[in-house]
């Protein structure tokens, strides 16, 4: 099918719309966006102030869904007092997730105890509010695991999974999501196209990270959710179905995620 079809309609799970590498080009980003058959958007808060931004373009483009958090690398900054704010964003119109959060092993830029607080703090709200909670994990599986069970999490979006099939399974045992970006589409990504095909279609979930991750042919260049339909033709390339029918079957599952209904 043509990129540029209205069709196949595919739903972005993570993204940051906000980040300056948008700038100067926001609004023709999202069209292209539309363009390409990518009608939905989910942009995720970092902090504070990203997630302020995230809820103001919720607000402003009807394409758009906001999740507001604190990511990992500023955990410390996860302190009650900013909880509660995040509590209070987290009730505007459009605001359909919680996170990022979770555990970042990879770069250890905040203390593991702090990376372990702020991300007990964001599962607490999650509960709270009854909404989802977006996931990063880089080299910390066990403890992201196990945190989660311990506090009862619920409703999980895995965001950028980088496990193992055995792990996605368990995840989707738990009830999780498991969400690919365009990793899944390198030349190395053999235990990715495992998890691809290990993960059962209500719980697949497609995702940017833009304007991080981009996938082949884009590597080297920023990313833009346009760039979604590369990603969701490898993975209906390996699963051995359409195009078509993946992007009905991952935005049905986007949509249940965030809680969304029936478009």
């Amino acid at each position: 099918m043509n990129a540029v079809s209205p069709r196949p309609w595919l739903f972005d799970t993570h993204l940051h719309l906000d980040d300056e590498a948008f700038d100067l080009d926001r609004d023709d980003v999202v069209a292209r966006a539309l363009a390409a058959g990518v009608g939905g958007l989910l942009t995720v808060g970092t902090g504070l102030e990203s997630s302020r931004a995230a809820v103001m373009l919720a607000g402003r483009l009807p394409q758009v869904w906001a999740a507001v958090g604190i990511h990992p690398h500023a955990a410390p900054e996860a302190i009650a007092e900013t909880m509660a704010t995040l509590g209070d964003l987290a009730a505007s119109p459009g605001v359909v997730a919680i996170g990022e959060s979770g555990l970042d092993y990879a770069r250890d830029y905040a203390p593991r105890e702090a990376q372990h607080d702020a991300f007990r703090r964001h599962i607490r709200l999650s509960l709270d509010l009854d909404l989802p909670l977006v996931v990063h994990n880089r080299e910390a599986h066990g403890d992201v695991l196990e945190i989660l069970a311990r506090e009862g999490a619920r409703r999980v979006i895995m965001h950028c999974f980088s496990g193992s099939p055995d792990m996605a399974r368990l995840c989707v045992a738990r009830g999780y999501y498991v969400s690919l970006a365009g990793p899944v589409t390198y030349r190395n990504a053999r235990r990715l196209l495992e998890v691809a095909t290990a993960v059962s279609l209500d719980r697949l979930l497609l995702e940017t990270d833009a304007p991080y991750l981009p996938p082949e042919p884009f590597r080297g260049r920023r990313n833009e959710p346009a760039h979604l339909v590369h990603t969701a033709r490898r993975v209906a390339d390996v699963r051995g179905i359409t195009l078509e029918e993946l992007a009905a079957a991952t935005t049905a599952s986007a949509r249940a995620a965030l809680g969304l209904g029936r478009p």
